[in-house]
């Protein structure tokens, strides 16, 4: 294998792992949607599309993207249950998408297993404190293309031996 076909392995790897965080963020912004417009917070499309491009940004962008919705909340009804509300939408949302919609749109879209897209940032936010979770996702969309290539080269052999 020549450095050509690592390039384009790497690069397929990480083509997909960008799809998956594209449709995970898309994900988000809905649920952002439909939860903002339940709780009838003033502009909810707005703070939705905000969600979901600030999606991309690892940890911090979950974050950044509950401030404008929970403030515009507080602002309008002008009380601060109503962004309690907001900051309670936000953590259902944080719960479902690191636990059901991020592992499974990186095992349809990267072929990476649920339990490994659960497990490998927490291990590595540990080795690593902000890196390791920062590179845990891509990072394990190109171990496992090298691992599948693998067993697809190995597998004619198998074959053949019996």
């Amino acid at each position: 294998m020549d450095i050509g076909d690592h390039a384009r392995l790497t690069g397929g790897a990480l083509k997909n792992w960008a799809i998956a965080q594209a449709q995970d963020s898309l994900a988000v912004g809905l649920l952002w949607w439909l939860g903002l417009y339940l709780l009838k917070v003033p502009w909810a499309p707005l703070w939705a599309v905000l969600a979901a491009v600030l999606q991309m940004i690892p940890h911090i962008g979950a974050v950044l993207g509950l401030i404008a919705p929970a403030l515009a909340a507080w602002v309008y009804w002008g009380s601060w249950m109503h962004s309690l509300y907001v900051l309670m939408l936000y953590a259902g949302i944080v719960v479902v998408d690191g636990f059901l919609l991020q592992p499974y749109l990186m095992r349809r879209a990267a072929r990476v297993p649920m339990w490994a897209s659960i497990l490998t940032p927490l291990v590595l936010g540990v080795l690593i404190p902000f890196w390791g979770v920062l590179i845990a996702a891509p990072l394990l969309a190109i171990v496992y293309a090298y691992k599948e290539r693998q067993a697809r080269m190995h597998a004619p052999q198998a074959h053949q031996s019996r």
